[in-house]
């Protein structure tokens, strides 16, 4: 695995400072949001204010970004495996904060001259639950070409999908959410020990199209908006239970077999309710609340953060068995068991 982050680290009021919000109200929301930092792709101010950048400017600032930090993920996963980009027999890049043409996948086969025979996917979209549903498609394309490592990679320029109009929606949005790129190496080879990382068992996904419009992007003028619906807590709380309790009774597993929770740090309150709705100890937690206060929410990226601190911990044994969560627009539970 490999994860990076804008160089830039900004505390909640260096961001508030920037944006030159004095609105008491959205002060009290980023200051009460449980995010110490995030990193960022913040733009130089233009006459001491926030510049009013156009879309094809946050076009440009994504690539430009997705590039830098895309390709440090994937040299720091292939450094990490032992490999080098020769090795590599396909791409799965997932994104959901800027829309490229030629897709990313082709972006970063330029960048970092990668072999022009590379298969490749690119998700766009799909939101914060697309690391999961990545790594399906790249576990299939790992599954029909054996012994063959290939990458699945979630870049997200968050700060490049982003509006300023003073309603508080659009600034819960923007208290949230941080820059990311991680970067997983993935290999059907049974030579492979549980020390390489762990295997992928099985997938469940779980969709509740009644709240499809829960999270979402809508058009404020030219520019996309990120929207995100109060009741995404609540309803996320109230069906996690149906796709993790569906992926283990398929393997005959209770939910106490499970020594190691991956999830997605969608925000306090959502962590809250995922630990509410399933049960979870605090520790369980640990690295998705960590990734939480030190990244904020990295959008696709999150969920890959925390099992690149949980490998970092060093405390999964042989035989341990993971669930992988991310939640995301649909409304999307997307989950997948993971062993040692």
């Amino acid at each position: 695995m490999g994860t990076a982050t804008p160089p830039d680290r900004f505390t909640q009021d260096e961001v508030l400072t920037w944006a030159g919000e004095s609105n008491p109200k959205i002060q009290r929301l980023f200051r009460n949001s449980h995010i110490r930092s995030r990193h960022l792709f913040l733009p130089p101010h233009v006459n001491g204010a926030a510049p009013d950048e156009s879309p094809q400017q946050l076009i440009d600032r994504h690539r430009r970004g997705a590039l830098d930090i895309g390709g440090e993920a994937i040299r720091a996963a292939l450094h990490h495996a032992g490999l080098t980009t020769e090795a590599l027999g396909f791409l799965v890049c997932t994104t959901s904060t800027g829309f490229l043409c030629p897709s990313l996948t082709a972006h970063l086969i330029r960048h970092l001259e990668l072999c022009d025979r590379l298969q490749r996917i690119d998700i766009v979209g799909m939101g914060c639950n697309a690391a999961v549903n990545g790594l399906q498609a790249a576990a299939a394309l790992a599954r029909s070409n054996p012994g063959v490592p290939g990458l699945l990679v979630c870049v997200e320029i968050c700060s490049a999908a982003y509006v300023m109009n003073d309603t508080m929606p659009t600034a819960v949005v923007n208290s949230l959410f941080g820059d990311g790129a991680a970067a997983v190496v993935v290999r059907a080879d049974h030579t492979d020990t549980w020390e390489a990382g762990p295997a992928v068992v099985d997938f469940e996904p779980f969709i509740l199209t009644d709240a499809i419009a829960a999270m979402r992007y809508d058009l404020d003028g030219a520019k996309l908006s990120f929207y995100l619906g109060r009741e995404i807590p609540f309803v996320i709380g109230r069906h996690a239970h149906v796709p993790v309790d569906r992926l283990l009774s398929r393997h005959g597993l209770s939910r106490s077999a499970i020594r190691h929770w991956v999830i997605h740090s969608g925000g306090k309150k959502v962590i809250d309710a995922i630990v509410g709705g399933l049960g979870l100890a605090d520790h369980d937690v640990r690295h998705t609340r960590s990734v939480l206060e030190r990244f904020g929410n990295v959008s696709s990226g999150s969920v890959l953060f925390s099992l690149e601190a949980l490998r970092a911990e060093g405390i999964a044994r042989e035989g341990d068995l993971g669930v992988l969560m991310a939640m995301g627009p649909g409304t999307s539970i997307e989950t997948a068991l993971l062993r040692w």
